[in-house]
């Protein structure tokens, strides 16, 4: 289920090889560049797939480490694009390197709802679902997952474009030195920072607030389907496995009847077919259950970027705050080099307690006229300073505002796609099995009504 290319205008052209007249005549090949459409993501011109997964076993003199890996084959598809024709390129991949692929993408675009990766130890599973994440069923759902990851990468105008996306997908030595050689992590928003943000900010858009909200209950109604998911297999296995009684009860029934025997055992043979039908049933489910589950984790990718977008305010407050009060420190200079020393001494003397003219003296200490000067100087620097610095500071809010939204409007579209197929494929599946579990029913009808 990939993800669904959505052109964009400010997403770059991905262009096509720079020899062209190795492929075609000069002019011909201008006419079709004209023609040709643009290509917003990898999956116009490229297949992605994950395969093979493979267990490996790394001994040392003090222990071993165990693990999988996955392959991964790429091949260019258009004609246009250099390596078509070349076959396919082939990487071997472990889990822990997708994890440090979606880290690096996640903090490398801030403004971009990241796709999930698949889950590391099975939740939400029913009772005899293995939790050995060496489980045969478990790495298999996992290189699915995988797979629907780089997909949706592949598919995004954005990170498609990255350069340590297109290595992870191709290089084969080096690809990690070159990641942590990006020094990606110094990067990242402190967790303190996003708390601070999080209660100190003053004016929040109620489009993030909102969507955080919305990323709270979308997780509650995955979580509970899952839940409910989880229970029904439970008793649907159950229910299952106990016509096989049926079977056994049958078969020692037949034993004893000599005219009906042959129609007892071919019904106990039907039985321990009904019984034994759920186990395929269950394990196609799970296909279905690791597809909400990602979209579980999407709400995480969510609320990281509205937790970015509160870290970009809570910047822009504090340079708003700094001007503010880079201006007041200013004007307040001004207003005592405008009131003259003698004329404060004279209103003053005689008087006691509290008074503005004290107050500037305090601050600003009996400051020769020139000192006065050079610090007035030295505030307006710092005063132009402070614009510039809040002018960047909103550019750059203003420009993950406007990134971030129009992801989050890329995002909903996709999820609306994917759900419906995941719910109508879920209901289509049912259908089958219950179409399945009359036709059983019916070849026991035929048994019984045959004595």
């Amino acid at each position: 289920m990939a993800d669904e290319g959505v052109s964009k205008p400010d997403s770059e052209e991905i262009k096509p090889i720079k020899n062209a007249s190795a492929l075609v005549h000069d002019d011909k090949f201008k006419q079709e560049k004209i023609q040709r459409p643009r290509k917003t993501h990898l999956l116009q011109w490229m297949e992605i797939t994950v395969t093979e997964p493979e267990k490996k076993t790394i001994a040392s003199m003090k222990m071993q480490d165990t693990f999988v890996v996955y392959l991964i084959e790429t091949r260019v598809t258009d004609e246009h694009m250099q390596g078509f024709g070349e076959g396919a390129t082939s990487v071997w991949r472990r889990y822990s390197e997708f994890e440090l692929l979606r880290n690096y993408l996640d903090v490398t675009f801030p403004a971009v709802i990241v796709p999930a990766l698949p889950e590391k130890k099975a939740t939400y599973a029913w009772q005899n679902v293995s939790m050995d994440r060496f489980d045969p069923d478990f790495i298999e759902r996992r290189r699915a997952g995988l797979e629907i990851f780089l997909l949706r990468c592949a598919a995004h105008p954005k990170l498609c474009q990255d350069k340590i996306f297109m290595g992870f997908l191709q290089q084969e030595q080096g690809w990690r030195e070159t990641v942590n050689a990006t020094d990606f992590y110094s990067k990242a928003e402190s967790r303190l920072k996003a708390l601070n943000a999080q209660f100190k900010i003053k004016k929040s858009d109620r489009r993030f607030d909102e969507l955080k909200n919305y990323c709270t209950e979308l997780q509650s109604n995955i979580g509970n389907i899952l839940k409910i998911r989880a229970r029904m297999c439970d008793k649907l296995y159950g229910i299952h496995k106990v016509h096989g009684n049926y079977a056994r009860v049958f078969n020692e029934w037949s034993a004893i009847e000599k005219d009906i025997a042959e129609h007892l055992q071919s019904a106990s043979h039907y039985m321990d077919v009904f019984a034994s039908s759920i186990d395929a049933q269950l394990e196609e489910e799970e296909q279905y259950a690791d597809q909400l589950k990602e979209y579980y984790s999407f709400g995480d990718s969510v609320r990281s970027v509205c937790r970015r977008y509160e870290c970009a305010q809570y910047d822009l407050e504090k340079a708003e705050d700094n001007l503010t009060y880079k201006i007041g420190q200013r004007d307040l200079l001004k207003q005592a080099m405008a009131e003259s020393p003698v004329s404060e001494e004279t209103s003053n003397q005689g008087k006691s307690g509290f008074s503005l003219s004290g107050m500037k003296s305090k601050i600003f200490g009996s400051e020769a006229p020139e000192q006065r000067e050079v610090r007035l100087k030295q505030l307006e620097e710092q005063i132009v300073q402070a614009e510039a610095e809040l002018k960047k500071v909103q550019e750059e809010t203003d420009l993950f505002v406007e990134q971030a939204l129009r992801d989050i409007d890329r995002f909903q579209r996709q999820k609306t796609k994917d759900l419906q197929e995941i719910f109508t494929n879920y209901a289509v599946m049912q259908i089958k099995q219950c179409k399945k579990g009359i036709a059983i029913w019916i070849s026991a009808k035929d048994c019984f009504s045959k004595m």
